[in-house]
């Protein structure tokens, strides 16, 4: 568009004098002898006036900036350059009148190209001996610029800046045009944004941050002067190094009294100006995830670097997605939740120290909207110098003994969410969930009833050669933590007190491949190799025996989101970083929103949550939970509605605890990266163990949120289709048996007796009494006689329906298995 009006004679005047001048000029700084020969003059006029008159200048790298989730609080910055545009309202008047003393005094009166200035070059450069002057304008430096920007080879970058007599026409060409079409306030407003002033920044508002740490609309005379000053030569007047510094001195006064002479200031102001010291006082702009605003913030950071180049809509290759995040200037307000980050961040390094082998990890995540609040490790987020090494010895003795070094305290692998080797690690019976998932949705209800065994024959196939293998065949036989029967459990209690010998042949009852799909629709990954081998082929996952019991690999980050994704009711959504995104034009992208499906059933999910009440000290009103709790005190810790589960894998090579409330789900996960075949054992409710870390960073992520209870699930998925249970009192056992068999339930008679006025041995009443589910395990429990005194009360008949014997099968508060 049309920005001022010129007189059209002095335009054409403009034109022909440029061209002759150009030619002129050009032959006089190669050949003073023919300089004033009208063939040059010709020459360079035709080649002038044949010259395209567009210029198309590409929009220069931007910084890209990462804010917390508050819009406010920086978390990284990420550049090839540094710069950000700013409009020329917030460039001080300072600053534009020092740039036009330093490079243009007659900025402003000029059509883009300096007549007088070129006719001065043309006298000086006919003189045999005289240093080379240039008439570059302002304008036309812009358009060098521009034309170098906007090349899409690296030959054209040296077509635009080289000394030829072509780019000189080319500028001067494009200089007139621009003046036409632009205001001189838009020319110089984008020089200043444009041009490089040294320790990687570009343009002012970079300059202004990175010598004097204030925004551009701030600078004083002198500190507008030498920013000036450094356009022309910015590693020689480099005020940060010793040799450049008085350069820069020398060069900003020179500027300041250039200023005098166009009247930007008075003889006072210069002086007054050249007498202040000159201090640099700004730095270099962080760059990248391992300089985040925290250095425990790198992990989030290089988790949403690594989902950036994931997103095909920033690009087909991943040279063009990086690219765009770190020149197109983008906004990003990240899902990073400064207060659950710092909970997460101080609990996980409380628990344990960075120069521990043990990795404490934690991730957070959002139901219903898969936002990823925190991701914390107690490690470093940084490389560690390989010329002088602070890493600790490897973990793994073979590794040691090569002499390798192991990647604590410092890493930058992603050690929470996977990728670059890191597949994850064992979850333990965190995975019953999923068991529970897969049988809700056969229609198998929360009061299924079994009698676990202290070791349950199974019918997966495993290598008869297998310690989890029965003696003598080549059947795995799972037993329980301390070997001991669980007795008749629902699957609350079964899940509270984390009975393997209840979730292995529940799982062998519904499939163990729709437990592995249950785990799938939740968002768990197979990311190592032999555990893919058996997810993804129907046979394989078919005889996956010991799934249930968490003996895939899982990462924090996904173990959070799979049950976030049961808070949500079913929904899924895929984890995200980023909760908002604007480009340099303030739009915004509809990449950060949230992508959710339905993936559970309501019912289903709030069963299975229902389940999960009970391992973490919560109840609800339907719940049965039984007297043990695998981590009791999470509840009374989080203070809110709570649900989760820990885990822990054979000799405690890693320990898993999820807790959760409708707000945040949160899993933590502790185990050695470096060596998972660790002999450390990890620990649970211990301090150093991976259960305070999990409930106090859910504690901190929950202060000041509302207290929201998760809604009970339906009757029917929760009790099923309740039959009354016959009376079998005084009966003998075979027909107590017979009775309760033909009643539709399935009969065990107690191994214990108990006192009541039935004779002894005969039936004297079951467990539970009253109503169970159809085909439930129904316990016959076997008289003793009268009491021999007035005792207390004994006698059957006091539990509630439905509600299994206290016989958990462990100790109370020991992790699952």
């Amino acid at each position: 568009m049309r920005k001022r009006d010129h007189n059209v004679l002095t335009n054409a005047a403009s034109l022909l004098i440029c061209g002759l001048l150009a030619g002129v000029v050009v032959a006089a700084a190669a050949f003073p002898a023919v300089a004033m020969s009208g063939l040059a003059a010709k020459a360079g006029a035709e080649t002038f006036g044949a010259l395209p008159k567009e210029l198309t200048v590409a929009r220069a790298p931007q910084i890209s900036y990462l804010l917390a989730s508050d819009g406010k609080t920086p978390l990284a910055t990420m550049y090839d350059e540094n710069r950000r545009d700013v409009k020329l309202a917030d460039i001080s008047e300072n600053m534009r009148n020092a740039i036009i003393a330093a490079e243009d005094h007659d900025f402003y009166n000029h059509n883009g190209v300096d007549l007088n200035g070129v006719a001065r070059a043309f006298v000086n450069n006919s003189q045999a001996g005289a240093d080379r002057q240039g008439a570059s304008t302002l304008t036309m430096q812009y358009v060098r610029m521009g034309i170098a920007y906007s090349a899409t080879h690296p030959a054209d970058v040296i077509a635009a800046t080289e000394d030829t007599s072509a780019r000189k026409l080319r500028e001067m060409r494009y200089a007139l045009q621009l003046d036409k079409e632009m205001s001189k306030d838009e020319i110089l407003e984008r020089y200043l944004n444009l041009a490089a002033f040294g320790n990687g920044a570009y343009g002012v508002y970079a300059a202004s941050q990175v010598y004097f740490n204030k925004p551009p609309k701030n600078l004083k005379i002198e500190e507008a002067a030498m920013l000036a000053g450094l356009v022309k030569a910015p590693t020689s007047f480099d005020p940060t190094t010793k040799d450049g510094y008085p350069h820069a001195v020398d060069r900003r006064n020179y500027v300041i009294d250039n200023m005098v002479k166009t009247g930007a200031i008075t003889q006072q102001q210069a002086d007054e100006a050249k007498a202040v010291k000159l201090e640099v006082k700004g730095k270099r702009a962080p760059n990248g995830c391992v300089a985040t605003n925290k250095n425990a913030w790198g992990f989030f950071c290089d988790y949403f670097y690594r989902w950036w180049m994931s997103q095909e809509t920033f690009g087909s290759t991943s040279y063009d997605r990086e690219r765009r995040l770190k020149s197109g200037g983008y906004t990003i307000i990240t899902t990073l939740d400064k207060q659950a980050q710092t909970g997460a961040d101080k609990a996980v390094r409380k628990a344990k120290p960075v120069t521990a082998k043990e990795a404490a990890m934690v991730a957070v995540v959002e139901p219903g909207t898969g936002r990823v609040r925190a991701l914390s490790v107690n490690r470093n987020f940084k490389l560690d110098n390989p010329e002088k090494p602070k890493n600790k010895p490897h973990s793994d003795p073979k590794q040691r003994e090569k002499g390798k070094r192991g990647n604590y305290p410092s890493t930058v692998n992603p050690l929470l969410t996977g990728g670059d080797g890191i597949t994850g690690y064992q979850g333990g019976s965190t995975f019953k969930i999923f068991t529970i998932v897969a049988a809700l949705e056969k229609g198998i209800p929360l009061s299924y009833t079994f009698n676990a065994p202290q070791q349950f024959k199974s019918e997966y196939i495993i290598d008869s050669s297998s310690p989890a293998a029965c003696p003598g065949t080549n059947l795995y036989c799972p037993t329980n933590s301390g070997k001991k029967a669980g007795g008749v459990q629902n699957m609350w209690s079964a899940f509270s007190a984390s009975i393997n010998t209840y979730f292995v042949p529940l799982q062998q009852q519904v499939g163990a491949e729709n437990v592995v799909d249950a785990a799938k629709r939740l968002g768990i990954q197979f990311r190592q190799s032999k555990d893919a081998e058996f997810a993804n082929t129907k046979e394989a996952a078919h005889q996956w025996g010991a799934f249930t019991l968490g003996v895939s690999q899982v990462t924090p980050l996904d173990l959070a989101n799979a049950y976030a994704t049961l808070a949500a009711d079913g929904k899924y959504c895929e984890p995200i970083p980023v909760q908002e995104i604007r480009d340099l034009d303030g739009n915004k992208l509809d990449v950060a929103n949230p992508r959710c499906e339905k993936r559970v059933s309501t019912e289903v999910a709030r069963a299975a949550v229902d389940a999960a009440r009970c391992p973490v000290g919560d109840n609800s009103s339907t719940s049965k939970c039984g007297g043990s709790r695998t981590a009791r005190q999470t509840k009374d810790i989080v203070d809110a509605p709570v649900a989760g589960k820990s885990g822990t894998t054979d000799s405690e090579k890693s320990a898993a605890l999820v807790a959760m409330t409708k707000q945040y789900a949160v899993a933590g996960i502790m185990a050695d990266p470096d060596w998972p075949q660790t002999n450390v054992k990890m620990k649970h409710n211990q301090p150093d163990g991976i259960n305070p870390p999990v409930w106090e960073t859910l504690r901190d992520a929950m202060k000041g949120k509302k207290r929201i209870d998760f809604d009970p699930p339906g009757k029917k998925i929760s009790l099923g289709d309740q039959r009354t249970i016959p009376g079998v009192g005084c009966l003998d056992l075979d027909r107590a048996k017979s009775r309760i068999s033909g009643a539709g339930f399935e009969p065990i008679v107690s191994s214990s007796r108990i006192a009541s006025d039935c004779p002894a041995g005969t039936a004297a009443g079951t467990s539970p009494s009253g109503r169970t589910i159809k085909g439930g395990i129904v316990t016959i429990m076997v008289s003793a006689g009268k009491p021999s005194n007035g005792g207390g009360d004994d006698r059957p008949g006091n539990d509630s329906p439905s509600g299994p014997p206290n016989n958990p099968g462990r100790p109370p508060d020991r992790p699952g298995g």
